[in-house]
C-alpha cells in the first residue's frame, strides 16, 4: 500500500535490478509511487508492448518507486502459460526487472468474487440476459464504435438466475486528469451505458479484475497506451462504486505500423528478439520522445532513459498537478 516518501532527494538501489536511481525532487507527491505493467499472455511481446513496459518502468524508477508485474491471464481461452513465461524472460533480457512477486490473475478469482458480492450488496449491479444480437436490434444504427447499452434489464434489477452482471453507471460525468493528455471527461450513460463486470459464464471482466488488482496491489500510478484511454472512465466508476482509491493516469501514444494501425499481436506484429535488446530499447525510447540515448550497455541506456524521462515528464507533472483537483491517495 502507498507509504509516505522517505529521503526524497536520496539515491536508492531498485530491487530486482542493478541500476542506481536518483529520486528527482521536482514532483510534489506525498505518497510512495507504485506502478505496474500488466500484459495479457496471448502472444510474445512486440515493440509496441515494449514501449508501454518501458514507459511504465521509467516512470516508476524516475519517481524512486516500485514497478510490479502482473500477468493478466484471467481469459484462459486466449492466454497461454508459455506466452507468459516468454514475456517474463523477454522483460528480463531487456533489463526491465520488476519488484516483488509476479501476480497472476488466474489465481485471484476469489478477489473478484468478493468485489462482485460487495457490488451486489450495495445494489450497484444487476443480472442481464440480453444477447449482443438483442441489444443491436434495439439500437439505432451506431454513429460510434461502441454502442451504449440501452438499459433493457436495468428496470427489472434482477439479482437471481442466469445472465451477466452489469454495473449501474453514474449519470454525472467522470472527470480525471491525464498527465499526458490533460483534463478528460466521459458521460458513461451516453458512451457505453451500464457495462458488464462479470460475464454470464462467471468470468470477471477485464475492468473488474484490473480495478480490484490495482487496489489490492497498492498501485498509485498507471502508465499505459492511449488505446486504453476510453477504458479509464469505466475503471474510475468501478473504483467509486467499490470505495477504492482513485489512481493517477498517464496515457502514452501507442506505436503504429506503416498503415497507421496499432502494433498488436492480432495484426501480426513481429515478436521481440532478446538478442537485439539494445536496439529494441533505443527504438522504444525514441518513440517515447527521449531522443538518442547512449547504447553501450543496457545499464547505461536505461540510466540515461530514466534521466531523460524525468526531465520530460516529472517537471511537466508538477505543473499538471497544480491544475488538478486534489485526489484521494489513501489505501
Amino acid at each position: 500500500m502507498a507509504q509516505p516518501l522517505a529521503d526524497p532527494e536520496g539515491s536508492q538501489q531498485i530491487a530486482g535490478g542493478n541500476i542506481g536511481v536518483r529520486r528527482f525532487g521536482a514532483s510534489n507527491r506525498s505518497y510512495m509511487y507504485t506502478g505496474r505493467f500488466a500484459p495479457s499472455p496471448t502472444g510474445p511481446l512486440h515493440l509496441g508492448s515494449l514501449c508501454t513496459a518501458l514507459a511504465s518502468w521509467l516512470d516508476a524508477r524516475a519517481h524512486g518507486g516500485r514497478w510490479l508485474l502482473r500477468i493478466e491471464d484471467i481469459d484462459t481461452d486466449r492466454c497461454r502459460p508459455e506466452h507468459a513465461m516468454a514475456i517474463i524472460d523477454c522483460l528480463r533480457a531487456h533489463g526491465l526487472h520488476h519488484d516483488g512477486p509476479i501476480s497472476w490473475q488466474s489465481k485471484l478469482k476469489a478477489r473478484y468474487q468478493a468485489a462482485l458480492t460487495q457490488l451486489r450488496e450495495s445494489q450497484r449491479v444487476y443480472r442481464c440476459a440480453c444477447s449482443r444480437r438483442q441489444i443491436e436490434a434495439l439500437m439505432h444504427p451506431a454513429r460510434q464504435a461502441e454502442r451504449p447499452y440501452p438499459g433493457t434489464c436495468r428496470t427489472l434489477m434482477r439479482t437471481e438466475g442466469e445472465g451477466a452482471w452489469r454495473l449501474i453507471v453514474p449519470n454525472e460525468p467522470i472527470k480525471f486528469f491525464d498527465l499526458a493528455l490533460g483534463p478528460q471527461q466521459s458521460i458513461l450513460t451516453e458512451s457505453i451505458g451500464d457495462f458488464v463486470v462479470v460475464r454470464a459464464d462467471g468470468q470477471s471482466s477485464y475492468h473488474l479484475a484490473v480495478v480490484v488488482d490495482d487496489e489490492w496491489d497498492g498501485i498509485t500510478d498507471v502508465v499505459r497506451g492511449d488505446d486504453l484511454l476510453t477504458s479509464t472512465a469505466r475503471q474510475i466508476a468501478l473504483q467509486q462504486r467499490l470505495a477504492y482509491r482513485t489512481l493517477q493516469y498517464c496515457h502514452i501514444p501507442v506505436m503504429k505500423d506503416a498503415h497507421g494501425q496499432k502494433l498488436s499481436k492480432q495484426q501480426g506484429a513481429e515478436p521481440l528478439c532478446s538478442n537485439r535488446a539494445l536496439e529494441n530499447l533505443s527504438l522504444a525510447a525514441r518513440h517515447l520522445g527521449l531522443g538518442e540515448l547512449p547504447a553501450g550497455s543496457l545499464e547505461s541506456l536505461l540510466t540515461a532513459a530514466i534521466s531523460a524521462w524525468a526531465a520530460r515528464w516529472i517537471r511537466d507533472e508538477v505543473s499538471a498537478e497544480n491544475l488538478e483537483p486534489d485526489r484521494d491517495t489513501r489505501c
